[in-house]
């Protein structure tokens, strides 16, 4: 008599059991893989912008002063559009990059053909980019041609104004056109001072406008007023939107920042596309008048949810929310008094 055997294996309703299961523990380890990934983003992020204090720190060091954001004769036009390299261009030596300094020269705009031939503006420079930010790509013109690369650390212009070309006279950040300050002009202290904070590549702005006057903006919706006649650099295409998009240039909507909004403020500007951007203001770029001045609402903003990452100008580097009153926001980009703010409020 044949005894029948049974056999091994699993049911079809035993084997979805185990992929449901399989299923449920990747639903919950998947979040907390995410956030490690996010946490050592955000750790890398952090250590570019010490990178970039220690940098201008060498600068000042070898130099005698911190690094001016742009130079130009006072009272005077650029001949050339792109004519002043930006701080990133003047600190290169001090991020590893001093084989990419030595092939430029500074007295040229970065895309003076005597520095495009070099390659450098193309180049991706590790410590001007955060790991979290999605268009971390060449700029291309529009036929498709690389260009230059943008970067993600705006370095600190001030509260609005920005330079006036009549005077030579700057703003009230750690960085100007034409700027040769000491850590002795730091009345409020390099450690009560911003540094630079970060900002996004490929941020929609305008610019050249009407001198918009002294009055810092109260609200976003208030640049709206700003808009007549002026120059947009926004649009429906990644590489329509081109501010923070060119590492080498010195103007504030690339290389700079400013506090007239707190870290990550949606400054919603709607254009006559009918789409609604969030954007950046430059009234009028440096160089280009002889005697209009510039001001500038440049906001800082992170693709860390919730702050921004800072590096003060002693070095130090702190993450500042969303949530921080936007007078002490103010206060820690000037260097000029009564600006000691308790880090336990940012």
């Amino acid at each position: 008599m044949h005894m029948r055997r049974r056999r091994s294996g699993f049911t079809l309703v035993e084997l979805l059991v185990v992929i449901a299961i399989l299923a449920i523990f990747v639903a919950l380890l998947l979040p907390a893989v995410q956030a490690a990934r996010e946490a050592a983003r955000r750790v890398s992020c952090t250590n570019n912008l010490k990178q970039l204090g220690l940098a201008t720190h060498n600068f000042q060091a070898a130099l005698g002063i911190f690094p001016p954001s742009f130079v130009m004769a006072p009272g005077s036009l650029l001949s050339a559009n792109n004519g002043s390299w930006s701080i990133h261009g003047r600190i290169l030596p001090y991020v590893e990059h001093g084989n990419a300094y030595s092939r430029v020269r500074l007295d040229l705009g970065w895309d003076a053909p005597e520095n495009k031939s070099t390659g450098v503006p193309l180049l991706r420079v590790p410590t001007f980019m955060c790991p979290s930010e999605l268009n971390d790509r060449v700029r291309v013109d529009s036929g498709g041609a690389p260009i230059v690369y943008p970067q993600n650390y705006g370095f600190n212009f001030g509260t609005w104004f920005v330079y006036d070309p009549k005077t030579d006279k700057g703003g009230d950040g750690a960085f100007f056109v034409n700027s040769r300050l000491t850590p002795a002009r730091f009345r409020d202290g390099l450690s009560n001072t911003l540094g630079a904070t970060e900002v996004k590549a490929f941020t929609s702005y305008f610019r050249n406008t009407q001198d918009p006057g002294p009055i810092v903006p109260s609200l976003p919706s208030d640049l709206s007023a700003f808009a007549a006649g002026a120059q947009f650099k926004l649009g429906p295409n990644t590489n329509d939107n081109t501010g923070h998009t060119e590492w080498p240039d010195g103007r504030v909507h690339h290389s700079g920042m400013t506090t007239v909004f707190t870290p990550n403020t949606r400054v919603v500007y709607e254009h006559t596309d009918g789409q609604p951007y969030d954007v950046d203001f430059n009234s009028q770029q440096e160089g280009r008048s002889d005697s209009q001045p510039t001001y500038a609402a440049v906001t800082a903003r992170s693709f860390h949810t919730g702050l921004v990452n800072v590096v003060f100008m002693d070095g130090s580097v702190r993450s500042v929310t969303d949530t921080v009153e936007l007078n002490i926001w103010r206060r820690l980009s000037t260097r000029n008094g009564d600006a000691v703010v308790k880090k336990s409020s940012l």
